[in-house]
């Protein structure tokens, strides 16, 4: 596969935090009198107050962002269990040099947090919750990375984990690397386990060259 740039999802593709995002959303979803495990069928990949949209239909947005900051504050102060992706250290380090973005639907503060717990780099350019007006699947997110990059959305590969994700780079025209077990059902154009086997090297003319 070949690419000018490269848009990189963050939990699930390049940091583990599913037990830290199964421990708040479990407590959030029993204290609405929610089934925990239906709620964790639709967390993966979205900001938390479009979950709750998904999950309480009927319930006013402004509560869902008012529960969103709380949910933020807690998996901010619990790093415990947030570990690389397989092969992510190494894949980072093959990035110096190279146009890439971090494109996260955690906050800024979130994604400090949780790439320096897995002691990974944060790309110079990345585009958090708080530059964004709509949540993955909306395609805003890979859209305004890859302008910020400059370079069209279609000369961009993603990497993404989740459905939400996939689904949104699609939307901006991009081909997906889909990462892990969650990536695999939704189809993307190539899927890997983790990262411990992607290469990307630059070509002569300026692009990229991905290898699986």
């Amino acid at each position: 596969m070949k690419a000018t740039a490269l848009l990189l999802d963050m939990d699930g593709t390049l940091v583990n935090s599913d037990a830290v995002v199964e421990r708040v959303w479990r407590r959030w979803a029993e204290e609405h009198g929610l089934d925990p495990e239906k709620a964790l069928e639709v967390v993966h990949g979205r900001q938390g107050y479009a979950t709750m949209a998904v999950l309480l239909p009927d319930r006013p947005m402004e509560q869902n962002h008012a529960d969103n900051r709380v949910l933020l504050a807690r998996e901010t102060a619990d790093m415990d269990g947030v570990v690389p992706v397989g092969g992510a250290p190494e894949f980072m380090a093959s990035l110096a040099g190279i146009p890439h973005a971090l494109v996260t639907s955690a906050d800024e503060q979130l994604a400090r947090a949780r790439m320096a717990a897995a002691g990974l780099p944060m790309p110079g350019v990345r585009v958090t919750a708080e530059r964004v007006g709509a949540s993955k699947p909306d395609p805003e997110g890979f859209l305004k990375g890859a302008a910020e990059l400059g370079f069209a959305p279609a000369d961009c590969v993603a990497f993404e984990d989740s459905g939400a994700g996939i689904a949104a780079a699609r939307a901006a025209g991009m081909r997906v690397v889909g990462v892990g077990p969650r990536a695999a059902v939704h189809a993307p154009d190539v899927h890997v386990p983790d990262l411990t086997a992607v290469r990307v090297a630059a070509d002569g003319d300026g692009a990229l060259r991905l290898t699986f």
